[in-house]
């Protein structure tokens, strides 16, 4: 009960931030300027439309999760109000996930309106709908549970700004993953090689939830890989609040 107390309040703290209000109009421009963009580049313009689209959604519902995301440990920090948090009967766990929930919901409420604004250009473009277009933003919607909860981790620990870098690094890299992949293969054998394994092993693989291509290009979606990558994101992020929630309980406020 505590946890959907403290979630509920983180929500309607986070949608007054008019950090959330630009980047929601940035990305609506962004989905509108897909169709005239579509105009001067040679193809299916339709598929340029789904594309531009739904990137846009994915990139701003990143900078949502980490700008919103990063700031909300800190700022109870700054402004003190963790102490009268702290001393109440609520468990630190407790406030940590109340908090990560409340932004899951924020962001669940900016996509949706990301998706109707792209939903209904599809709908003026070609007079009808696809589930499948559905079925990508959900998967950026998992892909934002994941970043959410990391950059939840790096607010226990760090400033705002270093914990938006740092949760903007683990965007990218989770999306050039197979880079890493490619240079352990061709590394020599050695501590190098080892540690870039390491790294393979630990950091995520954030293109289990893009399945743009496969959307736009009406390629088949095996059941198989989408319930593997659902719960590729579920488990990754438990495990990634397990460490905040560790991490948190052990930091001292004074």
């Amino acid at each position: 009960m505590t946890v959907k107390v403290i979630a509920v309040n983180t929500f309607k703290e986070a949608v007054r931030d008019r950090i959330l209000y630009l980047l929601l109009f940035f990305a609506a421009a962004a989905i509108l300027l897909s169709r005239v963009l579509a105009m001067f580049t040679v193809g299916d313009r339709t598929k340029i439309i789904k594309d531009v689209g739904l990137a846009s959604i994915s990139i701003f519902g990143a900078l949502m999760a980490i700008l919103i995301g990063t700031g909300l440990v800190y700022k109870e920090i700054e402004k003190r109000t963790i102490f009268t948090l702290i001393s109440k009967p609520i468990r630190r766990s407790e406030f940590l996930l109340g908090k990560y929930f409340g932004l899951v919901l924020t962001l669940a409420v900016m996509l949706a309106s990301m998706g109707l604004i792209f939903l209904a250009l599809i709908l003026i473009q070609t007079g009808a709908l696809e589930g499948r277009l559905l079925l990508a933003i959900l998967f950026i919607f998992f892909e934002l549970v994941l970043l959410t909860a990391v950059a939840i981790l790096f607010s226990c620990f760090s400033t705002p700004i270093l914990s938006s870098l740092f949760s903007l690094g683990f965007y990218v890299i989770g999306h050039f993953s197979w880079s890493l992949e490619t240079l352990v293969k061709k590394a020599r054998p050695g501590l190098g090689k080892t540690l870039l394994r390491l790294l393979t092993a630990v950091l995520p693989d954030l293109e289990n939830f893009n399945i743009r291509t496969e959307v736009v290009h009406g390629l088949p979606l095996p059941a198989s890989l989408l319930l593997y990558s659902a719960a590729y994101g579920i488990v990754y992020a438990a495990f990634v609040l397990t460490v905040a929630v560790l991490i948190f309980r052990r930091r001292d406020f004074i």
